[in-house]
């Protein structure tokens, strides 16, 4: 491992060799060849470089592209922009403030989603919702993820745009938490000029009873 320290490959992010020797993304885990694990942050991605963490990995000379974590950070976004596509069509996403704020109410919810160009009004009255019935249910609040503008989750979710949609529990809000917990070492989830910022749960949290 690129850092010299042993961790669970579930928080980390492999690397394999191209053909001609460049350091590639292998988020999958699958790609045939060696690979060398980093922790599944940028600043640990930035150590691993800064130190030739790589080349000490893979035991030859290696070229390390200038881009790398900016990379690595797309990847795991499509990653799960498509887990987010998979809950349109699995039945488990609910769409539109009047759907999640009544599912809020009468449910659990695995996550909330709000466009980053949303209005704090509207994601507060959702939030206070969903905390009630996770406080009467002793079960962790939703996480947020918010690193998508309204038109992006229209996008996602074939609509014009969207401003508040939400998942509830399963096998699959599993796997979106396990993509989280990833890109969430790369980017922020919810946008740090929020006014409300301070009330909301980060998503980089992991919940073991997302499943049902």
């Amino acid at each position: 491992m690129a850092s010299g320290q042993a961790r669970c490959p579930e928080f980390m992010t492999r690397f394999v060799l191209s053909p001609d020797n460049v350091v590639t993304p292998d988020i999958m885990g699958k790609l045939p060849g060696r690979g060398v694990w980093v922790t599944a942050n940028k600043s640990s991605l930035d150590i691993a470089i800064k130190n030739g963490g790589f080349a000490r990995g893979f035991k030859r000379k290696v070229t390390v592209p200038d881009d790398l974590a900016a990379h690595v950070d797309r990847m795991y976004l499509r990653q799960l922009t498509g887990l987010l596509n998979m809950a349109k069509k699995s039945g488990r996403l609910i769409l539109g403030f009047d759907q999640v704020y009544g599912a809020a109410g009468t449910q659990p919810l695995a996550w909330r989603i709000e466009a980053s160009d949303g209005a704090a009004d509207g994601r507060g009255k959702i939030r206070s919702k969903a905390r009630a019935i996770c406080y009467e249910m002793e079960l962790p609040l939703p996480g947020v993820i918010a690193c998508y503008n309204a038109a992006e989750l229209g996008h996602i979710f074939g609509r014009g745009q969207i401003i508040h949609a939400a998942i509830t529990r399963g096998g699959l809000a599993t796997k979106i938490q396990a993509a989280v917990d990833k890109l969430s070492g790369f980017r922020s989830l919810i946008p740090q000029d929020w006014p409300d910022i301070e009330h909301e749960t980060r998503a980089e949290y992991r919940d073991d009873s997302l499943r049902e």
